[in-house]
């Protein structure tokens, strides 16, 4: 019973830091996709181009696939320019840090506004992001958006 005890002691303190260390995985995914939206907000490519990785894929919401980041922040910048008052936000329902590798998933809701020719335009869904811990932080290298509604005369 006395060495049980040490044993114990150790093993829920393996685990309290474990869990600890995912909390703060989470809460860095969190803070990476609130700095997303408030780059977007801003018009900012480049910090929007910080949090992707190289390798970047993206299926945007009306099921066009961009095959890099370069061609993504292209496309972001062409979108500013058509429309200046767009938005987007990301709002996380679940992020999970995988046990085994140094990945995570994010699961959430997305919804844009835009002012077109013919008014205001508004649509949102749900996107998958999937997250890649590197040296430099943890950074995007897939999502999936899916757009569920939309609203307004261009859609």
């Amino acid at each position: 019973m006395r060495r049980l005890l040490p044993t114990a002691t150790i093993l829920i303190t393996c685990l309290a830091v474990v869990q600890a260390e995912t909390v703060d995985e989470v809460e860095m995914i969190r803070e990476a996709r609130m700095a997303s939206n408030e780059a977007i907000a801003r018009h900012d490519i480049e910090s929007m181009r910080s949090i992707l990785a190289e390798d970047y894929v993206i299926s945007i919401s009306t099921g066009s696939i961009s095959r890099s980041r370069a061609d993504h922040m292209k496309g972001f910048g062409s979108h500013f320019e058509t429309y200046p008052d767009v938005l987007y936000v990301r709002t996380p329902t679940e992020i999970r840090i995988s046990e085994a590798y140094p990945l995570a998933i994010e699961r959430g809701k997305w919804t844009g506004s835009r002012t077109t020719r013919s008014g205001v335009l508004e649509n949102g869904g749900e996107y998958t992001a999937a997250w890649r811990r590197s040296e430099e932080g943890w950074k995007i290298y897939s999502e999936l958006y899916v757009a569920l509604y939309c609203r307004g005369e261009e859609c």
